[in-house]
């Protein structure tokens, strides 16, 4: 390795990419595309990364095996980057044995946390779970241990174990530290902070107030019948009832649980769950027939109950129900979730970690760009969409994996 690509290695190490190219910007061998390509998406212009790290890899020619895959590495890196998750995951698995079979386990390793960070995204939480547990963050370099740490605080912020994920981060700080990346350590922070804004809004009792992740923990582990509006389950100290495939009849239970102590007249039962404002007698017979189902659903931890003018939800075994929903609500606020990151998603890339249709993200789309609260940049293929990051509160809750979890 020459000394200026040795140099402009180090830069790019450092969290430099401006001194990397300074090095090597005026170069079109294959070790310096490569370099430019990683310097470019360190800047953020991941459409002329993508395609310097593609002429690297043609680049070195067959005998360069290991150079090749680090190629691969390195587009996927980029892919992660700019939200394209349908990268082909043969070919970053073919380019980690290559990597381990060559002793490059720093690279290797590296795979592995890319893997996992597109698994949280698309909301494949246990497998991403799975996944980390099989590695040893032990021999680490300072950089991929802070990963490490921050895939761990994410996973454990999704569990809802908040003292796991402070752990975490705190180790994820003292990582980033060591290998002196700002940007590493800005993420970081970010994340930490992420902890100590309200993520969910409780009523009770005719009252509403804001709750911070380990205030939603802590309630989850209470003696409270919750109605879960962030994950539509029903929960009561460990147990759970889902309902995410129920709308009906959490909608129901929603509404009963919001009126709670008090009880919900028929007629607002079938608009909230029906949709409708002229109620008929069809109306009044299946709503019967969906709050039979609702009992039976919630036999073990709750029974409806019929007063004059309407019906009562009542706790078996408790004395208090609380409804905890999402700080932002509205149809859309998932896609919102995900844009909340402040990174640029494909309409692609939304549907699959939301596991809908690439036409509903689309429809969705259009209606929050009518309203204002998201915006397109670039055309086809390379159309992208942001949105400004929510202030003031995480959006840990309303993440994909939320609702696929029990």
């Amino acid at each position: 390795m020459d000394v200026l690509i040795a140099a402009a290695a180090r830069a790019l190490a450092a969290g430099d990419p401006l001194g990397a190219l300074n090095q090597v910007a005026l170069r079109d061998d294959a070790p310096a595309l490569a370099l430019r390509g990683i310097a470019m998406a360190q800047l953020g212009d991941f459409a002329r990364a993508r395609g310097l790290v593609r002429r690297a890899a043609n680049a070195f020619g067959p005998k360069d095996a290991l150079a090749r895959a680090r190629c691969v590495v390195a587009e996927a890196e980029i892919a992660l980057a700019s939200r394209e998750l349908n990268w082909p995951a043969k070919a970053l698995e073919a380019a980690r044995a290559t990597l381990e079979a060559r002793g490059d386990w720093i690279n290797a390793s590296h795979v592995r946390q890319l893997e996992i960070r597109r698994l949280l995204l698309i909301g494949r939480l246990e497998e991403a779970e799975r996944m980390l547990a099989g590695c040893d963050p032990g021999p680490l370099p300072p950089a991929l241990a802070a990963i490490h740490e921050l895939l761990a605080a994410g996973i454990a912020m999704r569990r809802l174990r908040i003292g796991a994920a402070r752990d975490a981060l705190a180790c994820a700080g003292r990582a980033a530290q060591r290998a002196g990346i700002p940007a590493l350590a800005a993420e970081v922070d970010h994340a930490s902070r992420s902890l100590d804004m309200p993520a969910a809004r409780l009523s009770m009792a005719g009252q509403a107030r804001l709750l911070l992740l380990e205030d939603v923990e802590k309630l989850l582990a209470s003696r409270t019948l919750v109605v879960d509006a962030c994950r539509h389950a029903v929960r009561e100290a460990g147990h759970v009832v889902q309902l995410a495939r129920r709308p009906v009849l959490f909608a129901l239970v929603r509404a009963l649980g919001e009126a709670w102590p008090d009880d919900v007249a028929r007629e607002a039962l079938i608009e909230r769950a029906f949709r409708t404002r002229r109620p008929d007698d069809s109306h009044r017979a299946r709503l019967r027939v969906e709050l039979g189902r609702l009992r039976k659903s919630l036999a073990e931890l709750a029974d409806v109950s019929a007063t004059k003018r309407g019906f009562r939800l009542e706790p078996r075994r408790v004395r208090d129900v609380a409804v905890l929903a999402q700080p932002v609500e509205g149809p859309h606020a998932a896609v919102l979730a995900l844009l909340a990151d402040g990174e640029a998603w494909s309409s692609s890339a939304l549907s699959l970690a939301l596991g809908a249709s690439q036409r509903t993200v689309q429809r969705a789309l259009d209606e929050l760009a009518g309203a204002g609260s998201v915006h397109a940049t670039g055309r086809g293929r390379s159309r992208r969409w942001l949105m400004p990051p929510v202030p003031g509160i995480t959006t840990t809750l309303l993440l994909p994996a939320s609702l696929q979890e029990g």
